[in-house]
């Protein structure tokens, strides 16, 4: 038999990240996905301790680092509940 090649799926994801800083000693982040489907969001910000010298990229890598951590905690359980849905919707038929 010639079997034929399965077809291939292509997706874009857009993640957008907007980043405040107010003043020396707070970040905060907004970040966004869009898959097309769904809009998924996280938010998050970082201090400066008042002892360390300001270095604003420290705290948007902070910063940035838990809202996409957010981000993806959330698809995970997004994943997790179209799995059980899938799960169930195949055994009722």
């Amino acid at each position: 038999m010639n079997e034929q090649p399965k077809p291939v799926r292509n997706r874009t994801w857009t993640v957008t990240v907007d980043i405040v800083e107010e003043g020396d000693d707070e970040t905060r982040v907004h970040a966004v996905l869009d898959t097309g489907e769904q809009v998924l969001e996280s938010r998050a910000n970082a201090r400066r301790n008042p002892h360390d010298t300001p270095v604003p990229v420290i705290g948007e890598e902070f910063a940035v680092g838990r809202a996409l951590v957010g981000l993806g905690y959330q698809l995970l359980r997004t994943g997790t509940v179209d799995a059980a849905a899938d799960d169930i919707a195949i055994h009722s038929r």
